[in-house]
């Protein structure tokens, strides 16, 4: 399949429709263009930020959680210490 897209006086480029789906971007995501050695070729690849810990921190919390009174009761009764 071919699809077409011009280019701005400004070197902007709207990627059509299908492209877009296809690629599975929206706005605000990079693209990689990898060239080849012939220049002719160009290889489009989506440019997937890294992922940090950070991102996931708390994701599958529920509920309010404990204080750190409660964790250290919970713990004592966990290795058996009676107070």
């Amino acid at each position: 399949m071919e699809l077409k897209a011009k280019i701005t006086s400004k070197g902007q480029l709207t990627l059509p429709k299908r492209v877009r789906r296809a690629l599975g971007v929206r706005e605000g995501d990079s693209l990689i263009f990898e060239i080849g050695e012939n220049g002719e070729e160009v290889r489009v690849r989506v440019a997937r930020r890294p992922v940090s810990f950070a991102d996931y921190a708390g994701a599958w919390r529920e509920g309010k959680g404990m204080s750190w009174e409660d964790v250290d009761e919970y713990m004592r009764e966990l290795r058996g210490h009676d107070d």
